[in-house]
């Protein structure tokens, strides 16, 4: 099944999913260079995004204490369970938005069927009271 792509439709049908956990974004890069076995960390990671200054890992915070890794802040991970095209314009931007103009810092990430939002851990009820907000405006 396509994904949908009118901005409208997808507001309306967010259906925000608040997966259980901690979440942390470590950084495997060359000032990270130790005896630690990455591809062992990094089959465990939730996503991975690769850059020229290094590689990401957003890992469950358990996960990172264990390896002893640094990080930065614990988020929530929220799913928004519409199944949104890849090639669909306004949803990143009119979540942001709306998730910006609350003061909530939202990092997301887009799978194949849905897009996944990482906010600060305790900001996650508030971000679903927004999500909610903007869907039944639609």
């Amino acid at each position: 099944m396509a994904g949908l792509t009118d901005l409208d439709a997808m507001l309306r049908e967010l259906s925000p999913f608040v997966r259980g956990g901690r979440f942390v974004y470590v950084l495997r890069g060359p000032d990270t260079l130790d005896d630690y076995d990455w591809e062992a960390i990094e089959i465990e990671a939730q996503a991975v995004v690769i850059e020229e200054e290094g590689t990401t890992l957003v890992l469950e915070e358990e996960i990172a204490l264990d390896y002893e890794k640094d990080y930065d802040g614990v988020f929530g991970w929220i799913t928004l369970e519409v199944h949104s095209s890849l090639q669909a314009v306004g949803l990143t931007a009119a979540v942001s938005t709306a998730l910006a103009q609350a003061g909530i810092s939202c990092n997301m990430l887009a799978g194949m069927h849905h897009d996944h939002l990482l906010v600060p851990i305790d900001r996650v009820d508030d971000a679903l009271d927004v999500l909610a907000e903007l869907s039944a405006a639609r």
